[in-house]
């Protein structure tokens, strides 16, 4: 039997780490173990400095040139070439604009065109919220069916499914969908594959082109640490880009937006799923993540991922037996993401006194504990580190004190 692993042991496992160096790229505060990049990754140390380029030189100076010169214009498509490598897609099927919300309305509404004659979506309960309030305010006449939790794919397809919408990443508990089994099954269904790609982006290797995916929606604020409100990105497969037509047919998605014609013609390739002026001042801060992507082996990510949400199960279970807690985490690291889910019936007030002592996880109702794993700056000695503060807050009891128990408005 191997000997229990030690601090030491994490200490060493940080000195060999090859991603080890990509720490010093993020600025984070000094005593903070952060465990939240699924919510909100941390701050590019060269955000800073990008941001005041576009505000000071771009904007200041250049003003209304800098559409040309900066190429502010082209921004969607240049920094959709530079993020498709994270998806697993060409440079020309992706643009990063809008919200995943408005992202998921566009291709929904796309993907129901290209399935005139079928009249039900397919989504999950349990998916992630907004996915569920945009398919309902998008499917319009078509029927919704929704599946239960463990419930198998198969029972919901038939012919009259047109499009399946589904979290690459189940945003409670991690647990982690064969994207290419998935998508098989749908298209011998006839139907068409929708992914939520926004808690894998940036976690682990997507791969929307070898997995035959139709369209994807994904955020660039969690695991791309593109920071709060960044612009999200759309994918659509090229083979649906000239017969695929969206509803929000602004004037950047015209084919010709500088015509100012009284019709509307979509541009060619996925440009027509854009809609208005993209934010700039948003982007600069993505463009400073991306840089760091430029040089990251998706890979080798992946195996630190495994690795650390493996050892944070280890510990959690071995530090905080008897305190009733309860893994809601796939333990076969292959069927999991970056993220481990424990539950309890005071997973808030946990959360918050962890918060306390500088261990940042979040809660999910009604009892779920998230803790995020981002492999491009967490160390195996913070997991040691956070599972001994949880042991300590759950041993001690400090979670009953009152001002844990105030709700705020975002959990």
């Amino acid at each position: 039997m191997a000997a229990p692993i030690e601090r030491s042991d994490c200490a060493e496992l940080d000195r060999h780490d090859p991603l080890a160096p990509l720490r010093a790229e993020f600025a984070l505060p000094e005593g903070t173990i952060y465990l939240d990049g699924n919510s909100l990754g941390p701050l590019p140390r060269a955000a800073r400095d990008r941001v005041r380029e576009v505000v000071d030189v771009e904007w200041g100076d250049g003003l209304i040139r800098s559409w040309n010169d900066a190429g502010w214009f082209d921004k969607p498509r240049t920094l959709g070439a530079r993020l498709a490598p994270l998806v697993g897609a060409e440079p020309d099927e992706v643009v990063v604009c809008d919200s995943t919300s408005i992202n998921l309305f566009k291709v929904l509404s796309a993907a129901l065109r290209l399935r005139p004659d079928r009249t039900t979506v397919v989504s999950e309960a349990g998916g992630f919220p907004t996915d569920l309030y945009i398919i309902e305010g998008a499917a319009g006449s078509h029927r919704r069916r929704l599946l239960d939790d463990g419930q198998d794919l198969g029972e919901a397809l038939d012919d009259d499914v047109a499009v399946v919408v589904l979290g690459h990443v189940d945003y409670r508990t991690g647990r982690l969908r064969d994207m290419a089994r998935v998508t098989e099954r749908v298209h011998r269904a006839g139907a068409l594959m929708i992914w939520d790609v926004c808690h894998s982006v940036g976690a682990l290797p997507v791969r929307l082109g070898d997995c035959d995916a139709d369209f994807a929606v994904g955020c660039t604020y969690k695991y791309v640490n593109g920071g709060p409100g960044s612009p999200a990105f759309l994918f659509a497969a090229r083979r649906h880009q000239d017969s695929a037509r969206q509803p929000l047919s602004g004037w950047h998605g015209h084919a010709d937006p500088f015509a100012f014609d009284v019709d509307y013609q979509p541009a060619p390739g996925v440009s027509r799923f854009l809609v208005g002026s993209p934010p700039i001042l948003a982007y600069a801060p993505l463009e400073s993540s991306l840089d760091i992507w430029n040089r990251v082996d998706l890979d080798r990510l992946r195996a630190k991922s495994v690795a650390l949400t493996s050892l944070f199960l280890e510990l959690a279970e071995r530090e905080c037996a008897g305190h009733g807690i309860e893994v809601a985490s796939p333990r076969d690291p292959e069927q999991r993401g970056s993220q481990i889910a424990l539950r309890h019936q005071e997973g808030y007030r946990i959360v918050r006194a962890l918060i306390e002592r500088g261990v940042i996880g979040d809660f999910r109702e009604p009892d779920v504990m998230r803790f995020g794993f981002a492999p491009l700056y967490l160390r195996y000695v913070d997991v040691w580190d956070a599972v001994q503060e949880l042991r300590d807050v759950l041993a001690s009891g400090v979670w009953q004190a009152d001002r844990f128990g105030v709700r705020s408005a975002v959990t």
